[in-house]
């Protein structure tokens, strides 16, 4: 059996060359480059591919590994609305993710950095650089005087809900399909305009889907309240980014937090210092006081990436031995 895997990272080697330790029957190779239709080439001869990559799963790119004979793909993350579904069912692909790896990882950093926004911790940072070690006027406000909106409560926003109870903050959630323990606590509200009229703070943890694409936008940011921050470490195409700046510009949003973002491929996880840099959206965000940037690093836990690699190689394994292994997407 041998299986081929693309966009293998520095950091993912050491869990890499883990499971091939206890795999020795498997052949596994690997590149730094990601899948498209010129690489495909390189997994000629496996039986599975596995991938981690931004880029679109085009036809064009899943014709191009059909033709060398792979139809198995296994993705080391949770996201699949990169894919061209239309084209997989065509060629027969059977596609893995791995949607639970650390639920925790994607909850603690978001709820760190909300911590952050109402400490102020970014503006009080740069004055101590600066030994500037004045209280006034950088005073903070208390996670538990906070009401906040939770928007999508599958495994990683539960565990955001949890991480908030415990700081003392009064939670409501809204979610299209209710989890019974949250319902049971009496958390959700009827509807996304409920939550916007009573959260201090909104935080997203919903998928990237087309009806969730732009959902905080002007109309509804016009509708949460006077001074309201917003987190968001789910999906850039969540927010309307443009409309997210005037909020800010305005005072509407006092203090926003981002860890994705709409336009990040070819952005994000590259080195810009001493280089012009391309995005005068992110490049204003970056400098104001009241903004936290992570470039799409929420995720990024030793403990998560041991799980995306080891799962996602587990299921290409299970595809070339003709089983369905139980993180197969069903589409």
């Amino acid at each position: 059996m041998k299986i081929f895997a693309y966009g293998i990272r520095d950091d993912e080697k050491p869990s890499l060359e883990d499971w091939k330790s206890t795999h020795p029957e498997v052949e596994v190779d690997y590149t730094q480059e990601l899948l498209t239709p010129e690489t495909a080439k390189l997994a000629s001869g496996s039986d599975s591919a596995v991938v981690y990559q931004q880029l679109d799963y085009t036809r064009e790119t899943l014709t191009a590994l059909s033709e060398v004979g792979v139809t198995n793909l296994s993705l080391r993350n949770v996201g699949t609305d990169n894919i061209d579904f239309e084209a997989a069912k065509e060629l027969n692909f059977n596609i893995s993710n791995v949607p639970v790896y650390s639920p925790n990882a994607i909850a603690e950093h978001s709820m760190i950095q909300l911590s952050r926004l109402l400490r102020r911790t970014k503006a009080l940072d740069a004055k101590i650089a600066k030994h500037d070690l004045r209280w006034a006027p950088t005073i903070g406000r208390e996670v538990r005087m906070q009401t906040v909106g939770v928007i999508g409560t599958g495994n990683i926003g539960r565990v955001a809900i949890k991480i908030l109870q415990g700081f003392g903050a009064k939670v409501v959630a809204y979610d299209k399909f209710p989890n019974a323990e949250i319902a049971a606590q009496g958390l959700y509200v009827d509807s996304l305009d409920e939550l916007y009229a009573q959260a201090d703070a909104v935080a997203l943890f919903v998928p990237g889907v087309p009806e969730n694409h732009h959902m905080i936008d002007a109309s509804a940011i016009a509708k949460m309240k006077d001074g309201v921050i917003i987190m968001n470490a789910s999906r850039g195409n969540l927010m309307a980014i443009d409309d997210i700046i005037d909020g800010l510009n305005s005072g509407k949003i006092s203090d926003f937090g981002m860890d994705v973002y709409e336009e990040e491929v070819g952005l994000f996880n590259e080195d810009w210092s001493n280089k012009e840099f391309p995005d005068s959206k992110i490049a204003d965000l970056i400098s104001r006081e009241n903004v936290l940037v992570t470039p799409h690093t929420a995720f990024y836990t030793t403990k998560a990436v041991l799980e995306m690699v080891h799962q996602s190689m587990d299921a290409a394994v299970a595809f070339a031995n003709g089983e369905t292994p139980s993180i197969a997407v069903k589409y």
